[in-house]
C-alpha cells in the first residue's frame, strides 16, 4: 500500500474512490489533521486496510471489500487466466475476516461471489465485477439518503441529539446512517444542536464525526464519553441516534463500545434511542445479540493515545471494540425500508420480508 494525495480538498463522501482503475481509501486514522489516501492495489491491501482501520463503519467496510474482490478477480485473472474463480478463492478469505463484527462485509462479498459464479472460466471477470461494486456502493448511497429522511421524520421540535462513534458519510458510501438522519433533520431545521460523544479509544466521534459535521456547518459540542449522563440529565436532548455494525435477527444492536451504557443512560432519562442503518446490516441468521462475534483489538489502544503511553506501568486493559445493546433499550430502527419502533423479532421478520 502506498499513500497519495488528491489534487483537491477530501470531503466525508471520500471514504471509498475507485479511480484510475485502483482504489483509494481515505485514511481516517489521519482525520482531521491530515487528508491522505491509501492506494490499495490487491485484495491483500484492501483486507489489511480493512484490519487497520485505515476504513471503517459497517456500510463503507462493505463497499470497499467488494470493490476488494473487483482487485482479487483481476489479479486472479492475470495470472492464472481462465482458472481465476480458484485462483482468487485465498484473497476472498482474507477479506472476509478482516474485521468480523461487520456483517456488510460478509454480505457485500456474498453478493460479488454470487455474480462471479455466473461468469464463464474464459471470461474477464474484472468489468462484470466492478458494474457490481459500483452499484454496491450507489445503493448503499441512495438507500442512506431514504433512511436519513425517514429517521428525521421522528424528530418533533427544534431540538439537540447525541451520537456515538462516527456514522456517517465516512462510515458509509455517502451521506450516512445515523449522521444521514442528522442531516436531514438540520437541513429540516428540526436540530438546534449535535452531541458528539468523543468515542475512545479511536476517538471517531473527535476526529471524524466533529470533521463531518463542521465540514456541514451543523452545530456539534463534543462530549467526553462518561459526560453523556449528565448531558441527558440536564434536558434539551430528545434522541439518541447511532449506527450498527450487526442487527440480530431479534433487534438486539450490536455498535461501538459505549453505545450500551448510553441507552441504559438515555432510558433513565426519558430520551429515545433511534438505530439508522441499511438493512445490510440486518442479519436474520444471526437469532440475538448474544450470537454476535465481537471484535477485541490490542491493549496498546486502551493504554495509549496519540502514540504515547498513558496507562501505568504494569497495568492491563480489555479493549472489545463493540457492545450489544438489547432491543428493549431501542425505541426505533430505521432502514431504507422503513422504520421500526419498538422491535422485536416479529417486527424484523416482517421488515425483511
Amino acid at each position: 500500500m502506498k499513500t497519495i494525495e488528491l489534487d483537491r480538498p477530501a470531503t466525508p463522501d471520500d471514504a471509498a474512490l475507485w479511480r484510475d482503475s485502483d482504489l483509494l481509501l481515505l485514511d481516517q486514522r489521519l482525520l482531521p489533521h491530515e487528508e491522505k489516501f491509501i492506494h490499495c492495489e490487491s485484495a491483500a491491501d484492501t483486507a489489511r486496510a480493512i484490519t487497520d482501520m485505515v476504513v471503517r463503519g459497517a456500510p463503507a467496510i462493505g463497499v470497499t471489500a467488494a470493490y476488494g474482490v473487483v482487485l482479487a478477480a483481476r489479479g486472479a485473472w492475470r495470472e492464472t487466466g481462465s482458472g481465476w474463480k480458484r485462483a482468487m478463492t485465498d484473497d476472498l478469505y482474507r477479506l472476509a475476516a478482516a474485521r468480523p463484527t461487520a456483517v456488510n462485509l460478509g454480505w457485500a462479498i456474498n453478493r460479488m461471489k454470487a455474480l462471479a459464479q455466473t461468469l464463464a472460466d474464459d471470461q474477464e471477470p474484472e468489468p462484470a465485477l466492478l458494474a457490481e461494486a459500483r452499484s454496491i456502493h450507489e445503493e448503499d448511497i441512495s438507500a442512506n439518503h431514504t433512511l436519513g429522511d425517514l429517521g428525521a421524520s421522528l424528530i418533533g421540535d427544534r431540538t439537540s441529539v447525541i451520537t456515538h462513534c462516527n456514522a456517517g458519510a465516512l462510515a458509509t458510501g455517502g451521506y450516512g446512517t445515523a449522521l444521514g438522519v442528522i442531516r436531514s433533520a438540520w437541513r429540516a431545521e428540526k436540530l438546534a444542536r449535535v452531541y458528539a460523544d468523543e468515542t475512545r479509544p479511536w476517538l471517531q466521534g473527535s476526529r471524524l464525526t466533529a470533521w463531518e459535521l463542521a465540514r456541514e456547518g451543523i452545530p456539534v459540542s463534543l462530549l467526553a464519553d462518561g459526560a453523556a449522563a449528565a448531558r441527558l440529565a440536564a434536558g434539551g436532548v430528545d434522541w439518541v441516534i447511532v449506527g450498527s455494525d450487526r442487527i440480530a435477527a431479534n433487534g438486539d444492536v450490536a455498535n461501538k463500545i459505549g453505545t450500551y451504557s448510553l441507552a441504559l443512560v438515555a432510558r433513565a432519562h426519558g430520551v429515545k434511542v433511534m438505530v439508522a442503518a441499511p438493512t445490510s446490516t440486518i442479519d436474520m441468521n444471526c437469532p440475538s445479540g448474544a450470537d454476535i462475534p465481537i471484535e477485541t483489538r490490542d491493549a496498546s489502544e486502551l493504554l495509549g493515545c496519540g502514540g504515547k503511553t498513558v496507562a501505568a506501568e504494569g497495568a492491563e486493559a480489555w479493549n472489545p471494540v463493540f457492545d450489544v445493546t438489547p432491543a428493549k433499550l431501542v425505541d426505533a430502527i430505521v432502514t431504507e425500508k422503513g422504520i421500526i419502533l419498538s422491535p422485536d423479532a416479529k417486527k424484523l421478520r416482517q421488515h425483511m420480508a
